[in-house]
This record gives C-alpha cells, structure tokens and sequence, in this order.
C-alpha cells in the first residue's frame, strides 16, 4: 500500500538525519577549530660574551666596555677580593651574562690562573665572589727527540698536539733551556743530531685541557758528551738541579745574557759592515729584537754605563777573579744601572738596541779575563757546588728513580711522548 505523499516524507527524514550528523560533527568544522601559533621555545634566557685583556689595557677597561661603570664599577671591584688586578696578564679572558634585552650584567667569571676560576654574581645585596678550584691530574711524560736545527724545532716536531699544544711546548723548550742555563748554550754548544730525553709533568684539567708542569729530569747531548740534571730537594720546598755525579748546574755565570737568544755571529773575526773592513770581534752577538731584556750573567759592580764609542750605550761589570762582561750597542738603561751599584745575576742591567756602530737591534757580549777577550762559550761558568755528604745517600735513591724512568724501554708509565727519528 502506497500513502499519498510518502515520497516527500522520505526526503524529510533523510534531511533530518543529515542535519542531525551535520550537527555532531560541528566541532570538527575549520571555522569551529580554535586559532593555534607554533611554541615559542625559549632556547637561551641569557645573552652570553667574552672580552679578552689587551696590552696596555686595565681590568676597569674590560668592565668598561660591558657597561659595568660608575658605583656599578666600584662595588664590583670591592667584592672581587681574590682578584688582584695588577696580575692580569694580556690575554686573559673575561666572560659576561646577562638577562635577555638587558643591559645590565649580571654575572662576570675570570680565570686569572690555572687552577682558579672567580665568578662574580649580581644578586639583591649586590655583587658576590666565588672562587672555584681546578682540579688537574698529573701524568708523568718522557719526551725524546734529536735536534735538526734547533731546540724549539726539535720539541716542536717531537710532541704532538694531543700531548701538549703548541703554546705549551714552547715552555716545555723554554724550561729545558732554563735547567740548563749555566751549563748549556742550545744556540752554540750542540750539534745537528744531538739528542735529548727529558721527563716531566703535565697536567690535565676536567675540560681536557692540557699544559706543562715541570721537568724532572733531563738528559742532553753536548760536544763535550751527555750532560744530565736530576731535580733534587736539599730541603723541603727548595729544590735545584744536579748532575749524575751530585755537582750542582748552577754556577757562577750564566752561558748568556739574554734569556731568548739568537745568535748572529761568534767570537772571532768578521767583516765589519760599517767600518768596511775584517775586524777583531771580540765578543758574541745575539740578535734580538729592540728592547729585549739584558741580564747580567752573574754578580758583579758596575764600572762603566753610558756612551762608549762604537760600543753605544755600554754596560761593563766586574766581578771576583779578574773577570768583567761587557753589554753592548744597548737602547736604554734601567733605573738604579750607574757606577757603583752592584747587580746580582740575572737582574736586569739593560735593553737591547742598536746604539754605536750597529746596523741593527742586537747584543754585543764580551767575557774579558784580566783585561784579554776570552770566547765566553769556552770559559768555565765557575766553582761547582757539591751535595753534602749527608745527603747523598737520599741523592743517589732519587737520581736512581729518575734516571730509571728517564731510559725505560719501552717507556713506562706515560709511554713516549716524542720519538726519536
């Protein structure tokens, strides 16, 4: 049976349904879904920077620069108690932080040495210090290696940069040369090929970094045969080096005076460039850059400082046994250098220059024995200090352990840290 109209009822309940499933879904209608933004993810809330100390700059410019100025400046400094702002050296890092779209810092960290960081942290009450401590771990490390061309070189291509970087086999070459500096000219006294095992510390910080410590030992070829230093203290805290047979290495004089040396000619006779002819030189040159520190070789009086001829600014000292050093072609004098004052070894008598008859900045050295020109590179350096008899015994236990750990093979406990080609 058909009702009249059905057709129409049908379309009416097929709207209604549709409707009502049309209304369920709404919320998954786009003009229903509510308006969304990606995250902003807050990666840094701090803006972080370095400066590094310049020559001729001052702890207050670095702080400057951050726009730490003024009473900001000035309590900053009084808080900074472990920090001693006339020990900065050039070079050293300063790192600051502070809030995002501030100007204000709120934290500065230094390191002024080694084993110490100072954090300086901006809080309620003001600034406050707090000195953290670097832990390193020491390894005991053999180096050995022949010299081609020089000293530096020679370390320099024997230890590789895993062992130590670049800046710190250059005081590792510094320090050897230091050990030997009464005994041994590198820049004369060895050959191509002469060899040198040294053992000595390094150390190593929680970040990987790694640097120098010191030597313990050395062992070092020369014309005259190997010449050895063991590291011995005669009493706590005061150590020196001797020799394999108990002789101490230091001496009366110095092999030269300059302590960064290059040598541009040796004793004996040379043309001379200005006066046009050979002539007599009396003495050694170390060429040398403008202004580098000469040092008297050992004590003495001085008895001539000034203008002297071809010399140019001249310092000649005398000292015990008739034996007086002359420093010449130098560019000025430290205070206290005049007739009279007496200069102990290694302190400071002058600077290098090119005064006189000089076509560049270099060192003039003469080492006159009673009034005559004696090749310095040859003189005695003078008397020997021996270990006391009642301490050689505990001499001869610590020269036994070092030299033991010098010529391991194969090395132990830190294996080679050069090789020996």
């Amino acid at each position: 049976m058909r009702w009249p109209g059905g057709s129409n009822h049908a379309i009416a309940a097929a709207a209604l349904v549709g409707g009502a499933l049309l209304w369920a879904t709404q919320d998954a209608w786009p003009w229903r879904r509510p308006l969304t933004a990606p995250a902003i993810v807050v990666t840094r809330a701090y803006d972080d920077w370095s400066d590094t100390l310049r020559r001729n700059e001052t702890l207050s410019d670095v702080l400057r620069q951050a726009r730490v100025a003024g009473a900001d400046h000035a309590a900053l400094i009084l808080a900074a108690t472990e920090l001693d702002a006339r020990r900065l050296l050039p070079g050293t890092v300063f790192h600051f932080r502070r809030e995002r779209g501030d100007s204000v810092v709120q934290r500065v960290m230094v390191r002024p040495v080694a084993d110490r960081r100072i954090w300086l942290t901006r809080g309620d009450s003001g600034w406050a210090e707090t000195v953290e401590s670097i832990p390193w771990t020491t390894t005991r490390l053999r180096v050995i290696g022949r010299i081609t061309s020089s000293l530096y070189e020679a370390i320099d291509s024997a230890v590789v940069d895993s062992v130590l970087p670049q800046g710190e086999r250059v005081a590792l070459a510094w320090a050897i040369a230091n050990v030997y500096d009464w005994e041994v000219d590198f820049t004369r006294d060895i050959r191509l090929g002469d060899r040198f095992d040294v053992l000595f510390d390094r150390l190593e910080s929680p970040d990987g970094q790694r640097r120098f410590g010191r030597i313990w030992a050395a062992r070092v070829e020369v014309r005259r045969g190997p010449s050895y230093a063991f590291y011995f203290e005669a009493e706590p805290g005061r150590g020196a080096f001797y020799d394999e047979e108990g002789r101490s290495l230091r001496r009366a004089f110095l092999r030269t005076p300059l302590e960064f040396r290059r040598i541009s000619s040796r004793f004996g006779g040379r043309y001379h460039p200005i006066l046009k002819r050979w002539r007599s030189h009396q003495g050694t040159d170390y060429a040398a850059g403008y202004g580098t520190p000469v040092r008297a070789t050992a004590d003495g009086i001085v008895v001539k400082a000034g203008r002297e001829s071809g010399y140019g600014n001249l310092v000649e000292l005398r000292h015990v046994s008739g034996i007086r050093t002359r420093y010449g072609h130098l560019s000025r004098f430290p205070n206290g250098i005049r007739i009279g004052a007496r200069v102990r070894q290694s302190q400071t008598i002058g600077y290098v220059g090119s005064s006189g008859l000089s076509t560049g900045p270099h060192l003039h050295y003469e080492f006159l024995v009673n009034g005559r020109p004696t090749n310095p590179q040859r003189k005695d350096a003078g008397p020997v200090e021996r270990i006391p008899d009642d301490l050689r015994e505990a001499f001869d236990a610590v020269r036994a352990q070092l030299l033991t750990q010098l010529h391991a093979r194969p090395p132990a406990p830190a294996a080679v840290a050069g090789r020996d080609d």
